[in-house]
């Protein structure tokens, strides 16, 4: 039962990982595709100022790194307990800030619907992961 817990814990920690990983391509690609994007999304064109290309590309770095740390904690979850706990309680904060700050902010509905409620299922996962850790088996 805990082999399949920790199976399924680790690999739900390197998708999550991997997936925030990869926005490090998003810290570096060239404004113009930013710009594409925000179109497509629908929300128009993308200010060219500096404050949005800082924005743009520090939280992508951000979310960048904190991949990489879903990826380092999940070689060992025994280990790192008291991190996956702070990770996950940390996630569940940040998914409602973002989801009252998308939701106020003016947001399209996908966005706010989509992005607090995912980040606020992903932290309670990982937060069960890391109060399970060192169960017996």
């Amino acid at each position: 039962m805990k082999q399949n817990r920790d199976r399924f814990a680790t690999l739900f920690l390197r998708a999550v990982g991997t997936a925030a990983a990869m926005a490090a391509f998003c810290a570096v690609m060239p404004f113009s595709w930013m710009e594409t994007v925000h179109k497509a999304l629908g929300m128009g064109a993308l200010p060219d100022k500096p404050i949005v290309q800082y924005l743009a590309r520090s939280t992508s770095a951000f979310y960048a790194i904190f991949g990489g740390l879903l990826l380092l904690v999940s070689f060992d979850l025994d280990r790192y307990r008291k991190v996956l706990q702070y990770i996950g309680v940390s996630t569940i904060a940040l998914g409602i800030l973002l989801f009252v700050t998308d939701w106020s902010g003016g947001m399209p509905t996908f966005w706010w619907v989509g992005e607090g409620p995912i980040d606020i299922l992903i932290g309670v996962v990982i937060l069960r992961v890391g109060c399970r850790c060192k169960e017996a088996s």
